[in-house]
């Protein structure tokens, strides 16, 4: 990759979060996507991808390899996203599914559920490095490269209407996008710094504290997190994650107040098989995975009946896809009234008309 003007690897620019989309003049709004952060690197001929903690990811996609080859000119990079997308959106598990040791499964796999990449910004083009550039540029040239992309290339909607990303917000959570990222157009491109703002869907969720793991510094007087659980409409209580986001005085009080909960809890825990059998489930509390793997996964179960209401962004499957923030305890509810039927449910929304959502002022 000699001649190209930016080299791997660059760390991309990250974004804080907020509660609310920022106000005033010059900001652009973009959705958040739901998949693998990725710059690619185009320059002999060939192209590079790189992931967000600065690994190759190439091997994994190598339709999106190709796509990029086909679609992007020498000496371009272009930061982006990779998505697969299905007729009901968004599908991070079978993203995740695509890290594979196995090349025959990667290709398989390629086959099946193909990947795309969605670009939303140009650190460099044929005429050099555009770090410096205000976003404002940086997105001219992206849109007049796109006019070149292949099939399964996209470019990220942008709006310079809060208004209309505020709506973005709601609609297109039923497409699995994240949430919507704001940007300021006089921008340069900052590699590794918290410059962007993001704004996620949040909601919250009354649920079972069925266990518990302890924290790794402090085995038998700091709780690490709390497992989760809601009854199914079979009445099966499913593991469906964990908060965690306590202080140090915290974890101990914690680990106080649920010691008389722990005497006897398997005795009839509807998890009771999970602690002693490595099981198939992936709901399993205790289970390893290649993504958890060298961690400790154990856990202490509790006697059903505490519920707590955290704040989630949103599910994956039948899970929250991220860790949750703990927001205070419910003695007023019982455990039998934490079920999936009090989650929120979003209407489907078509990502082609998520790709279709260009803002009229940037035409």
């Amino acid at each position: 990759m000699a001649h190209a003007t930016v080299l791997p690897p660059v760390e991309p620019m990250l974004a804080k979060a907020a509660t609310a989309l920022p106000e005033g003049e010059g900001w652009c709004y973009e959705p958040k996507w739901d998949g693998f952060r990725a710059i690619a690197f185009r320059a002999d001929g060939d192209v590079h991808i790189q992931s967000r903690d600065l690994k190759p990811l190439d091997r994994y996609f190598p339709e999106v390899h190709d796509a990029l080859v086909r679609g992007l000119p020498d000496g371009c990079v272009v930061d982006g996203e990779i998505v697969i997308a299905t007729s009901e959106g968004l599908d991070f598990d079978a993203l995740q599914m695509r890290l594979h040791p196995a090349a025959s499964r990667v290709l398989k796999l390629s086959t099946e559920s193909p990947a795309s990449f969605v670009a939303f910004d140009l650190l460099a083009d044929a005429e050099g490095d555009l770090r410096t550039q205000p976003l404002a540029e940086r997105r001219r040239r992206l849109e007049a490269l796109a006019h070149g992309f292949s099939p399964s290339m996209h470019l990220t909607p942008l709006t310079r209407d809060r208004a209309t990303a505020v709506d973005w917000l709601a609609r297109f959570e039923g497409a699995g996008l994240d949430g919507v990222v704001a940007k300021r157009e006089t921008d340069a491109y900052a590699p590794g710094r918290r410059v962007m703002v993001k704004v996620k869907h949040v909601r919250t969720a009354d649920c079972v504290v069925a266990g518990f793991r302890w924290h790794k510094t402090g085995p038998g007087t700091l709780v690490g997190s709390l497992l989760l659980g809601l009854y199914d409409d079979a009445g099966v209580l499913q593991h469906v994650g964990v908060t965690s986001a306590f202080t140090m005085a915290m974890r101990r009080q914690l680990a106080i107040d649920l010691e008389p909960e722990r005497a006897e809890a398997l005795r009839d825990h509807p998890w009771q098989a999970w602690a002693t059998s490595a099981g198939e489930t992936s709901r399993m509390p205790g289970a390893q995975s290649r993504w958890s793997a060298g961690k400790d996964l154990s856990w202490e179960p509790l006697r059903i009946g505490r519920v707590c209401e955290v704040a989630y962004d949103h599910l994956q499957g039948d899970r929250f896809r991220h860790a949750t923030v703990f927001r205070r305890w419910r003695p007023d509810k019982p455990a039998s009234a934490c079920r999936y039927d009090q989650l929120e449910v979003t209407t489907p929304f078509e990502l082609a008309r998520v790709f279709g959502a260009i803002d009229i002022a940037d035409e």
